[in-house]
């Protein structure tokens, strides 16, 4: 019997998100004003950075079921912001709060700094409706 391959890990998942992320800040620095789509990109980089925190025990059970506990808790302490700015962004989104919206955007920008998502990318835009999924 052959090994079972899940081409859709948590880690794939990690990146597409991460580079959603980045497209997403990249955009939202270019609006000049609040609107529609602001609200849509702001909402689905809290809505991401949540789902990348879900998945980051995905990511180490393999690790941990062989033993490799440093590694694990090393990518656990790596990740170990995604969460916290989750919640502040997700709370700044809901409230409209577009001056503490932008500082976390920043502090985001620059934890991703590493990931790079040329102008030719085939990310779309992940963040259409992400406003209404964080009002539900």
């Amino acid at each position: 019997m052959s090994r079972i391959i899940n081409p859709d890990s948590a880690g794939k998942e990690r990146t597409q998100l991460s580079k959603g992320i980045v497209l997403a800040v990249r955009e939202l620095a270019r609006q000049a004003d609040t609107g529609p789509e602001s609200r849509d990109m702001a909402a689905f980089i809290a809505l991401a950075l949540s789902q990348i925190t879900q998945g980051i025990d995905a990511s180490v059970a393999a690790w941990e079921k062989r033993g490799y506990w440093v590694k694990a808790d090393r990518f656990r302490m790596e990740w170990l912001w995604a969460e916290t700015y989750a919640n502040k962004m997700k709370t700044a989104v809901l409230a409209d709060d577009w001056a503490t919206i932008a500082v976390t955007m920043t502090q985001v920008a620059a934890k991703l700094g590493k990931i790079n998502v040329p102008a030719g990318h085939r990310l779309g835009r992940p963040w259409v409706g992400a406003w209404k999924k964080i009002n539900q």
